[in-house]
């Protein structure tokens, strides 16, 4: 793994992109990248996305207009292609992550990258769940929605989100853990959805992990992306950055 200087972080990452066109997956109403140059995706418009900031109490400063709405996150509605795809704790949210990769290989230019910014499962509320696997992957292809295990891993095995606390060792216990009626929270939920999608992490990464599961999907051939960095955690925080890169062929 490539060791990342202390500095680089979020906002290092979105320097990279500079002047060239690009496009922002899932900004919601606080974008990482603005400009003339940027374009935005996601599952709701403007007013569809401040409208759920509001209802959740998520606060946030000037949202944008959003040039690609998909209710069910498919980029297959992209029409242009882009030098930079971004994406900031995105990709752990994706059913089927073969498929996305996929999608954003296709909108970047034959000299593109995909700049991603991942949480890091041992330091977020994700701590107590696995790594996600190879196996994980192949095995969500066609997923259009979360499954059960999602669900209920999201929200009876979750901790606390503090990373300062994660850093020094201190993780919680996993909710069931002192409320065992969140089990049965999280599988009410999934059974009366009637197949609709569900927002939880499907995937759990740690920068190593991530590295090794892009290197095997794409050696596989299963993504037309490849791994250019994928950076270290900076202390006492809890996400990555990575940058994925058109796989020649």
């Amino acid at each position: 793994m490539d060791a990342a200087p202390p500095e680089f972080n979020r906002n290092a990452l979105a320097s990279l992109v500079g002047g060239k066109s690009t496009l922002e997956v899932g900004p919601f109403t606080n974008p990482t990248l603005r400009g003339p140059n940027v374009k935005y995706f996601d599952v709701m418009d403007k007013q569809g996305l401040i409208n759920r900031a509001d209802a959740i109490g998520y606060v946030y400063t000037i949202p944008v207009d959003i040039d690609y709405v998909s209710s069910t996150g498919d980029l297959s509605i992209v029409d242009e292609k882009f030098d930079f795809c971004l994406s900031s704790h995105c990709v752990e949210h994706q059913p089927d992550l073969i498929y996305h990769l996929n999608q954003v290989a296709r909108i970047l230019t034959a000299t593109g990258r995909y700049l991603l910014i991942i949480p890091d499962k041992r330091y977020c509320f994700d701590h107590f769940i696995a790594e996600s696997s190879i196996a994980d992957f192949i095995g969500a292809r066609g997923n259009k929605v979360h499954n059960a295990k999602s669900v209920i891993e999201h929200i009876a095995l979750a901790t606390h989100n503090d990373p300062v606390r994660h850093w020094i060792g201190d993780h919680g216990v996993p909710r069931f853990r002192h409320n065992l009626s969140s089990v049965s929270v999280a599988m009410s939920q999934y059974d009366n959805s009637g197949g609709a999608y569900i927002d939880v992490h499907a995937w759990q990464f740690t920068p190593q992990s991530f590295r090794s599961g892009i290197e095997v999907l794409s050696n596989l051939g299963l993504i037309g992306l490849e791994v250019e960095k994928v950076y270290a955690t900076p202390h006492n925080t809890f996400e990555f950055c990575a940058i994925l890169k058109r796989r020649l062929a």
